[in-house]
C-alpha cells in the first residue's frame, strides 16, 4: 500500500525524476508501534508518506526551526511528522485549537 503511494507521488515528480530521491524507512516508536515512511525528495518538493493508525497519509514539507517537518498544507487538523537526526515524533495538529499533541515519540529507525 505504501509503495503505491510512493509511485503516485513519483508520477507528479516525473519531470525531475532523474533528480528525485526515494527513501523507504521503518521507525519503531514508544509502545513498539511501527511506522513505515517513504520520503520523496525532488528539486521542487519534499514529501513523506506515512502509514499509521490504519491509514496512509501524504504529508508535505513544512518550515522547521530544526530537522525536517511534514504536515498537511492546510489550516485544518492533520498529522505532523517531525524528524531530527535519527529521532522522529508524530503529532496531531488541532487546527481549530491551534495546538499540537504528541501521539508517538521516541521513534527510531528500526
Amino acid at each position: 500500500m505504501i509503495l503505491r503511494a510512493a509511485a503516485f507521488v513519483l508520477a507528479f515528480a516525473a519531470p525531475a525524476f532523474a533528480e528525485t530521491q526515494v527513501q523507504n524507512m521503518t521507525y519503531i516508536c514508544d509502545r513498539d508501534v511501527v511506522v513505515p515512511v517513504v520520503y520523496v525528495n525532488a528539486p521542487d518538493t519534499s514529501l513523506a508518506v506515512i502509514y499509521v493508525e490504519g491509514g496512509q497519509y501524504l504529508l508535505y514539507s513544512e518550515p522547521a526551526a530544526s530537522g525536517a517537518r511534514y504536515g498537511w498544507p492546510s489550516d485544518g487538523s492533520s498529522y505532523v511528522w517531525w524528524t531530527k537526526g535519527d529521532d522522529a515524533t508524530l503529532y496531531w495538529k488541532d487546527g481549530s485549537a491551534g495546538s499540537e499533541t504528541v501521539i508517538l515519540s521516541g521513534c527510531k529507525p528500526g
